[in-house]
């Protein structure tokens, strides 16, 4: 059974050796996630939960309203706008259908629960394996786009369905 849960102070040890693993790290080059001082924080716009599997830590989602975020990283964004990072941090615990019941699950979050109106994600445009993972949920492609030194094919994925009109320029 998959199930979401709030991150605690508790959970540093599995966020620690997470970001160290290649994969995610291959994911997420470039960011240092500073968990000691982030997982104390408790923003309102902001949800770090971890992501179980049969009661065991696997992996992590952050889910941030993008209009609220303190540090403008999505920039200038539509009321009702939210963003989703996520990664499986237990290599064991990939490619078993975990990752896609807890973004179906962070999805039903967004929209059932936060009252968005459009999803936003970030892959780095080399990680084809999380761009066709994302495109499964219905997200489509808006723009490429740097954020510091990554590269990356913003995708968003609207609850009325309907595709962004520029996403046809890519």
């Amino acid at each position: 059974m998959v199930t979401l849960r709030s991150a605690t102070t508790n959970d540093l040890p599995h966020l620690r050796q997470w970001d160290n693993d290649p994969d995610v790290l291959a994911s997420d080059p470039n960011d240092d996630w500073n968990w000691d001082e982030e997982i104390t924080r408790t923003p309102s716009w902001r949800h770090q939960l971890i992501i179980e599997a049969d009661e065991h830590p696997v992996g992590f989602i952050q889910i941030i309203n993008a209009v609220e975020e303190e540090t403008h990283y999505w920039g200038e964004q539509a009321p009702g706008t939210y963003a989703i990072d996520i990664w499986i941090g237990v290599a064991s615990a990939r490619r078993r259908g975990i990752g896609s019941m807890a973004m179906k699950m962070a999805i039903e979050k967004c929209f059932q629960d936060l009252g968005a109106t459009r999803i936003v994600i970030d892959p780095l445009i080399s990680n084809d394996k999380a761009i066709a993972f994302y495109r499964r949920f219905g997200f489509r492609d808006v723009e490429f786009r740097t954020f510091g030194e990554d590269e990356c094919l913003v995708m968003e994925l609207r609850k009325d369905g309907r595709a962004n009109e520029g996403a046809g320029d890519l």
